[in-house]
């Protein structure tokens, strides 16, 4: 019977020893398991908020885009107007040099009477395509420098864009680095 109880003690003794082990192996596997969902999770988020930036920033970059378009078509429409408004200065220097012209070798009193208020019309409607030519000059200009403000800030924010993207890239080849 001594033998018996030794023989009983010895199985049910060791077996509370393989379980006491068994015990602490697990702890620390379900230890290293809730680290690694930690480690996961922190991943995770990390993530989550560099796609969140990288859409608010891509929405940017196309709002930017837009506005340079935009202001790249009011640019055209202003050297457009412009250009219009100088061809009519021109055509009209020249009605004025033709109707002095006529002036200078007309002798009817009448005729010349006739040019003369044709010249003064012709003056008026020149002096009102200088002045039309001089403020689309001005929108010309506020034109050229909107579109370049609005490129540098496109450029500033591709640059943001592409950093961005070399990061995600450094964190997602780090990632394969790590061994599991």
């Amino acid at each position: 019977m001594s033998r018996t109880f030794w023989l009983l003690v010895m199985l049910f003794g060791t077996s509370a020893v393989a379980f006491g082990q068994a015990d602490s192996s697990d702890s620390q596997a379900l230890h290293a398991l809730l680290t690694e969902v930690r480690a996961l999770h922190q991943d995770l988020l990390s993530s989550i908020a560099g796609v969140q930036r990288s859409q608010i920033l891509l929405s940017r970059v196309q709002t930017q885009q837009a506005n340079v378009a935009r202001a790249a078509d009011r640019l055209n429409t202003a050297r457009g107007r412009l250009a219009d408004a100088q061809d009519h200065q021109k055509r009209t220097a020249t009605e004025i040099k033709r109707a002095e012209d006529l002036l200078s070798a007309e002798e009817n009193l009448a005729q010349q009477d006739e040019l003369r208020d044709l010249l003064k019309h012709l003056k008026t409607e020149l002096e009102d395509w200088t002045d039309k030519a001089q403020q689309l000059q001005t929108e010309e200009v506020e034109a050229e420098q909107q579109v370049r403000t609005g490129q540098d800030e496109f450029a500033l924010l591709e640059a943001q864009l592409d950093e961005l993207v070399r990061n995600l890239g450094n964190a997602a080849d780090q990632h394969r680095r790590v061994p599991h």
